[in-house]
């Protein structure tokens, strides 16, 4: 019997790569639901074929009592985005999906990856969501993230999903009222990017039970409330971030995927809730409808 060659199908014909969709760059936890492993479900139930590139491997997530794990080593890193190269499997890539990153280095390989393939491919929907923390918890990345961010990365993309604490880190700019949210979103509005969606925005001026994301772009901002779940799980923004790119790709507009991003996020914590889940819960069959 002849060695088995991989590349040669039954009848002798060269087989095809498996042909990607969307990369989605960000976390990766055996347990809970955050980056890849809220991602990859968002985006598989829109029909999606997904390529998950971690960036950690963590047990879990920080907030629990114990955590093993730490940052892929940057060789792994730069070898994962070299392979899909390799493997030939862009050739019909609509999207990339940047979550929470691993150290700076991580993010300034993203941006030198993500510039080949958008020379290569302009049309290519960049979607960053710029992981640098929250109003409760403060920043959980090192200061070098937030200048790696503008040096590396954020001129790729076609949009970006910061939350109200994020904006003001990227942008020095206050953010206390829907105005400001708008003006300073409006200052990361340069080249090829085209719109900033901001969760949670502006805290202060919600009404009760409410919150607010603005969608902005060079001509245009939109204000989209939405019930306040009494449900605090991780992963809510990589939720949102993952339908948003989904959307995007299928051909939506941007106020489209983030309505639909909202829907769904609100959908996932009232399951949460009802659930008593520490987790973060999807609910089945709702991503695509």
């Amino acid at each position: 019997m002849g060695a088995f060659d991989p590349t040669v199908g039954a009848a002798s014909t060269p087989l095809l790569p498996l042909s990607i969709d969307v990369v989605s760059v960000q976390s990766q936890v055996v347990y809970g639901r955050v980056g890849n492993n809220v991602a990859l479900p968002a985006l598989d139930a829109l029909g999606l074929t997904v390529a998950a590139v971690p960036t950690v491997a963590f047990s879990n997530t920080p907030h629990y009592p114990s955590i093993h794990g730490g940052p892929i080593p940057q060789e792994w890193f730069e070898g994962y985005l070299r392979d899909l190269y390799a493997r030939q499997a862009l050739g019909h890539l609509k999207g990339i999906l940047a979550g929470y990153m691993g150290s700076a280095e991580q993010v300034r390989a993203l941006g030198e990856w993500t510039a080949r393939v958008v020379e290569a491919k302009p049309d290519v929907r960049v979607v960053i969501d710029p992981v640098i923390g929250d109003y409760d918890s403060g920043e959980y990345v090192s200061p070098g993230m937030v200048d790696a961010y503008r040096r590396h990365l954020l001129s790729w993309a076609d949009g970006m999903t910061p939350n109200g604490f994020e904006l003001e880190r990227l942008t020095g700019l206050p953010v206390t009222d829907i105005a400001s949210v708008v003006a300073a979103a409006r200052t990361l509005l340069t080249g090829r990017t085209q719109w900033v969606t901001v969760t949670s925005a502006a805290p202060h001026t919600w009404a009760a039970g409410e919150m607010r994301v603005v969608v902005v772009t060079r001509d245009r901002y939109e204000v989209l409330a939405h019930p306040r779940i009494d449900a605090t799980p991780k992963g809510t923004g990589d939720l949102f971030s993952a339908v948003v790119t989904g959307r995007l790709v299928m051909g939506a507009s941007v106020f489209e995927a983030v309505a639909a991003a909202c829907s769904q996020v609100v959908a996932a914590l009232r399951l949460t809730f009802e659930a008593r889940s520490a987790e973060l819960l999807l609910p089945r069959g709702s991503v695509a409808a």
